[in-house]
């Protein structure tokens, strides 16, 4: 545990528990962060995040306000689980062995008593852990709204028989009775409902969804103007508040990257060749750090990207072989980047992306066309959004699941990156929209920044 400085006019304490994985861990930290820098509350609020050991070593080099102490727990996930390699037994051990050193440690918090813990709907069993104490509850769902609420009605779902169906026969029939979703596709549901990749932990993620009726708060990871219509409609099925916080990404490190790059600091390499390509010139390419499209499929997404002579920016910790050669002039390949610095780099045009819900926000920030090529979980359900809801993007991946070539590839890439056709014009036209609705709504008297005070001021009305 880091040693803490606490000062007698905390009157706030937030005790906050991610999912232990990137795709949660960053956007719980991030909300941390945006309530402890906020004034007043930057004098007043004390945060204590909850990691285990392995994601303490994680975050120890990352700036953080100094009212956000970091304290942790065992390793108690066995290290040969890798959250790639064997994700239902990664999540398992997660719902069964983290509780019990979490509760250990809130019994030694020192005071003042939590005002609220907030924590990821997947640990479940944190619901107990707060009611048992007398501690308010807030689940912090790092999806979409929409994901939440096909999982909240897996019974209508099942009525209508769109569960573990046979994608080739019933993929294209219409899901229209959950409430506030648009109208989307049998296969646009998420892949645990149509595929056996993932079944083995969807009853863990339905019974954390479940028991959210036992929270006091919900929080979700999205700009409302977004999913209004959805957020709405769950509004009307609970009895306790729901705040859409906004998108929980590090925006707020931008304007430092900026001040840091006036006063001439020194820029990584990958900044220095962005800085080089025209304007909306350069495709961004990351297929995220979990899951990996087959060696075959990597090959000619690899050749196709070649063969367009689009300029482009991939990150990927893959097998090198399978991508461009290094000394393709047209592009760059690294195994890490600052992302939502290089998606809001004037150079980059347009990303090709796996539509998790953190790189889907990130891309709709920066006010980017996507491309779609989903992989696992809700990201068929977030590329349905951006190609038919928000219209900010095209689809890569086909229904069949059938190997797409790189003649193909090349076609769509150019097309895309075209930034003269009425069709892109569009598209981009759009992207820039939703951006501007996103960044409004986290400054001062947006939907997000609202969202946050109103939640700080319901917490802080909680006696301890």
């Amino acid at each position: 545990m880091e040693p803490s400085s606490l000062e007698p006019t905390v009157t706030c304490h937030v005790v906050a528990m991610p999912f232990p994985g990137r795709g949660h861990v960053n956007p719980l930290m991030n909300f941390c962060k945006l309530i402890a820098a906020s004034p007043p509350r930057n004098t007043n609020t004390l945060i204590t995040f909850i990691v285990t050991e392995e994601w303490y070593g994680f975050l120890s080099s990352d700036p953080r306000p100094a009212n956000i102490r970091v304290v942790t727990v065992p390793n108690v996930i066995p290290s040969e689980i890798g959250r790639a390699k064997d994700w239902p037994g990664f999540i398992r051990a997660a719902l069964t062995k983290l509780q019990a050193p979490v509760e250990q440690l809130l019994d030694r918090l020192e005071q003042p008593k939590p005002n609220v813990i907030v924590h990821d709907t997947y640990l479940k069993w944190m619901v107990g852990v707060g009611n048992r104490r007398n501690i308010p509850v807030a689940s912090f769902w790092t999806q979409s709204a929409t994901v939440f609420s096909i999982f909240h009605h897996l019974d209508l779902v099942l009525q209508n028989g769109h569960f573990n169906f046979n994608l080739a026969e019933k993929g294209k029939e219409q899901v229209n009775y959950i409430p506030g979703v648009p109208e989307m596709r049998t296969s646009d549901l998420p892949t645990p409902f149509f595929s056996a990749r993932g079944q083995e932990v969807l009853d863990d993620c339905v019974e954390g969804v479940s028991l959210v009726s036992k929270a006091q708060f919900l929080l979700f990871t999205s700009t409302y103007e977004l999913e209004a219509s959805v957020i709405d409609a769950l509004g009307k099925e609970f009895a306790f508040p729901i705040y859409s916080i906004g998108p929980a990404i590090p925006c707020f490190n931008l304007n430092g990257n900026a001040a840091t790059n006036a006063a001439g600091g020194d820029e990584p390499e990958y900044v220095q060749w962005l800085d080089a390509q025209p304007t909306n010139s350069v495709l961004y390419i990351s297929q995220g750090s979990f899951l990996s499209v087959s060696s075959s499929q990597l090959d000619e997404i690899a050749a196709g990207v070649h063969d367009s002579g689009v300029r482009f920016f991939w990150v990927t910790r893959e097998d090198t072989s399978h991508n461009p050669k290094r000394g393709d002039t047209k592009g760059i390949i690294v195994p890490w980047c600052d992302q939502l610095r290089v998606l809001s780099h004037n150079s980059i045009g347009g990303f090709w992306s796996h539509c998790g819900w953190n790189s889907t926000k990130e891309g709709i920030f920066s006010g980017l066309p996507m491309l779609g090529f989903p992989i696992f979980w809700d990201q068929t359900t977030n590329a349905k959004q951006i190609v038919e809801d928000w219209k900010i993007g095209w689809r890569v991946k086909k229904d069949d699941e059938s190997l797409i070539t790189r003649q193909e590839i090349a076609r769509l890439l150019q097309k895309f990156m075209d930034l003269e056709s009425d069709e892109g014009r569009e598209m981009r036209r759009r992207a820039k929209e939703l951006q501007v609705i996103c960044q409004q709504a986290t400054e001062k008297g947006g939907s997000s920044k609202s969202a946050i005070d109103a939640f700080m001021e319901d917490i802080s009305c909680h006696i301890r």
